[in-house]
């Protein structure tokens, strides 16, 4: 069993009205049972949240990483197609902003890295390479 703690926020997002319900259900057990079995009920009630829907926290660990990869991708694809509509813009602490139809960049000149967002989703730092400086640098003689 992986005990990845974004897995388990990802897990509790995506279930959280079944995980509201073990919730109520352990502290209605907790109040009216007073004997061992409670403890035996509780053990119960957890254990089937964390096998529920038959899914390991690997298999959602799996999904997550799937699903990063494929939003990776399509920022990859924007930059490709949107990069000669981008606007450029310096901001008056150094950094510089660049919007286009679905990404937003934020970076420091001669950092290397920039943070990317994908029609408003983060998709966290990203090294400049590739598609990304690419991107920049066409996107900064446009506004030129």
């Amino acid at each position: 069993m992986n005990f990845d703690p974004d897995v388990w926020v990802q897990f509790v997002k995506d279930h959280w009205v079944v995980v509201a319900i073990a919730i109520v259900a352990i502290f209605v057990v907790m109040k009216l049972v007073k004997t061992v079995l409670k403890w035996v009920l509780v053990a119960a009630i957890i254990i089937g949240i964390v096998t529920y829907g038959g899914y390991s926290i690997k298999d959602l660990g799996e999904i997550g990483t799937k699903v990063t990869d494929e939003l990776k991708d399509q920022a990859i694809k924007a930059m490709a197609r949107e990069a000669k509509d981008a606007k450029y813009v310096n901001n008056e602490d150094g950094s510089y902003t660049i919007k286009s139809t679905n990404l937003e960049l934020d970076g420091v000149p001669n950092s290397g890295e920039v943070t990317v967002k994908l029609r408003g989703i983060s998709l966290g730092t990203w090294k400049m390479e590739g598609a990304v400086r690419d991107f920049v640098v066409q996107s900064r003689a446009s506004a030129k």
